[in-house]
């Protein structure tokens, strides 16, 4: 396939899979919609989130990203090689050792939850502690979904792995609706959060197995530990644990801070709340760049081909440029109506809308850098030299609690602003080091790209905060009023963008007007 094809191909696959993933991230949405409306951002409901975090830790470091950022690298480089059978008893091999080992672990950290837990809260810990119990078994079916998901994604299938979080959601929001009402206590109504997200977890682990019947292999009781391979995906794995390791420790860092010298009764949620909003476009654009390019740069790194590689990574990061700039701009000056919009009813008051809404614009100053980052680690991956992204994780732990320190007495927002300036610093360092490594990354013409990106983004601010301080004037803050003028400040900022980008001649914008047209043709 030529070189134009093969962008073009890449390009429709992420058009799907960010398509997938946005919907998915909607559902998520309007999954953190139904849970503020039943539970709000203050109270009992913060143990949850406290709850969550020693699960999501380790979730962090032995499952999801770090299996699979260590796994596809390995495995397409068998199937580039031609080994197919021996890629897919590499994939069973380690399909089976991740279930042994995790297992015990996650048994292990649920008869240790009584002690782990209660140092992270600064209220409701004996909850918190029944919570993390709960939760912990997602551990074990999270790594195993990854190991499902690497395997599609090394044969450039993306769209169903894309779309497993959308049942997950689906089945969350359901058991909530039907579980809550039915509760009889506060505590009762939390357990059926968290048993709907091990419910959902599971569903979301079955589902993308039928796919793996159409491809030349497939996953069965195999325990090759002495293959090579076998030890590499592991070897890759340790630095990919630590540097994930390192940015979820810094998360609970984070979530420590908000809980035991800001406030437990509503700090921790309301950072988690303004998260899930600010993932939304990062699991929509920069998730659905860097997962797509992936396989190609691990392809691309196997030949020896740097030219291709460099290429590839400057075009992700131009791409991530182009779709988070301006989702980070709308998010800071709409940060308030947008939380009033999805949140602000049932048990979620006025006075958790501006909390969470001024953690919202904190997180979306480093949104791009953050994306950037995700992309830069893909590359790093590729090169199977994962030591990089860890050591520079390190780096960005010992800022991250610097800034903590500095920021806490500016209340729940100080987090999510000292995440955004270490994401600022990470993007740097990684960019630097992956140019010494490689080569040049055309940082002139990817700079320029950028500055042009955010003009044209403050542009989209400037046009979507004025049309929505217009019309909120004129309309007020009921849901109606405020989905009119919010969804038009959004129109007109998104059509001020797309004229200031081509006035600015962004060459990412014809890549847009590229897929439009070949979406019409199709």
């Amino acid at each position: 396939m030529n070189t134009r094809a093969q962008r073009r191909r890449l390009a429709w696959s992420t058009a799907i899979f960010s398509a997938a993933t946005g919907l998915s991230r909607a559902l998520g949405l309007v999954r953190e919609i139904v849970a503020a409306n039943y539970f709000g951002a203050r109270g009992s409901i913060n143990a949850f989130t406290v709850a969550f975090q020693i699960p999501n830790l380790i979730r962090a470091i032995v499952a999801d990203a770090a299996l699979s950022s260590a796994f596809v690298p390995v495995f397409s480089e068998l199937l580039e090689k031609g080994e197919r059978a021996r890629a897919w008893r590499v994939a069973s091999t380690v399909f089976w050792l991740f279930l042994l080992v995790v297992g015990g672990i996650t048994a292990l950290f649920i008869l240790l939850a009584p002690v782990l837990i209660p140092p992270l809260t600064g209220a409701y810990d004996d909850l918190a502690v029944t919570l993390s119990q709960i939760l912990f078994p997602i551990v074990i079916l999270i790594g195993l979904f990854g190991i499902v998901t690497g395997i599609l994604n090394s044969y450039d299938q993306f769209t169903i792995p894309a779309l497993t979080p959308v049942f997950w959601n689906l089945a969350i929001i359901v058991g909530l609706v039907v579980g809550v009402p039915r509760a009889d206590t506060a505590d009762g109504k939390l357990y059926v959060y968290a048993g709907s997200i091990v419910v959902g977890t599971l569903i979301q682990f079955l589902l993308p197995l039928p796919w793996l019947r159409g491809l030349d292999g497939r996953l069965r009781l195999a325990l090759d530990i002495r293959d090579p391979a076998v030890r590499q995906v592991f070897k890759l794995m340790v630095p990919v644990m630590l540097g994930l390791g390192l940015i979820n420790v810094n998360a609970v860092i984070g979530t420590v801070v908000a809980s035991k010298w800001i406030d437990p009764t509503i700090a921790p949620n309301a950072i988690d709340k303004a998260f899930r909003v600010y993932m939304l476009p990062q699991g929509m654009f920069s998730v659905a760049v860097a997962t797509v390019l992936y396989p190609s740069l691990a392809r691309l790194a196997t030949r020896g081909d740097m030219d291709g590689f460099r290429d590839t990574v400057t075009r992700g990061l131009r791409q991530i440029n182009f779709l988070l700039l301006p989702a980070a701009a709308a998010s800071i000056v709409l940060a308030e109506p947008i939380i009033r919009l999805l949140y602000e009813r049932g048990a979620f008051d006025p006075d958790e809308t501006t909390v969470v809404a001024q953690c919202l614009a904190a997180f979306s100053i480093g949104l791009t850098f953050n994306g950037m980052m995700l992309m830069l680690n893909r590359a790093f991956f590729s090169l199977q030299s994962p030591w990089v992204p860890t050591a520079i994780a390190v780096v960005n732990l010992v800022l991250n609690v610097v800034l903590y320190a500095a920021f806490e007495r500016l209340g729940a927002w100080g987090i999510p602003l000292a995440i955004s300036i270490a994401n600022i610093a990470g993007f740097a360092l990684l960019a630097l080091t992956l140019r010494h490594r490689v080569g040049s990354l055309d940082v002139i013409g990817t700079a320029t790209a950028f500055v042009r990106v955010l003009l044209a983004s403050v542009v989209l601010g400037g046009v979507a905060y004025g049309v929505w301080r217009a019309l909120d004037d004129v309309l007020g803050r009921s849901f109606a009023s405020q989905l009119i003028s919010v969804s038009a400040a959004l129109v007109a900022g998104a059509a001020a963008y797309l004229i200031a980008a081509w006035l600015l001649r962004v060459r990412e914008l014809a890549a847009v007007l590229s897929l439009r047209s070949r979406t019409a043709r199709s």
